[in-house]
């Protein structure tokens, strides 16, 4: 089972793509870290303070992926520099 989610992200204390990015890297990193994901930015590289990103994990069942999923989505929310917004989830 494939599980993909798709969500936007606001990031208010940014004030450069440069502070933009050193944000993303360490949400990025721990979440590479600590899940079985595959992550990255998909959409609104060239704005200060909104991202989109992608995480795709896969397992052998619907509810280990979905797990994985929400657990990495709950993560991402621990962030306080960093808002998720719309959230989209599709499974494959």
């Amino acid at each position: 089972m494939i599980g993909f989610a798709e969500f936007e992200c606001l990031i208010y204390d940014a004030h450069s793509l440069k502070e933009k990015r050193a944000v993303l890297q360490r949400v990025i990193t721990r979440l590479k870290q600590k899940y079985n994901i595959s992550i990255a930015e998909t959409g609104h590289q060239d704005a200060w303070q909104r991202t989109k990103l992608a995480i795709v994990t896969v397992s052998s069942s619907r509810q280990s992926t979905e797990r994985e999923l929400q657990n990495a989505l709950r993560f991402v929310d621990s962030f306080p520099e960093i808002e998720r917004t719309v959230t989209d989830i599709e499974w494959l």
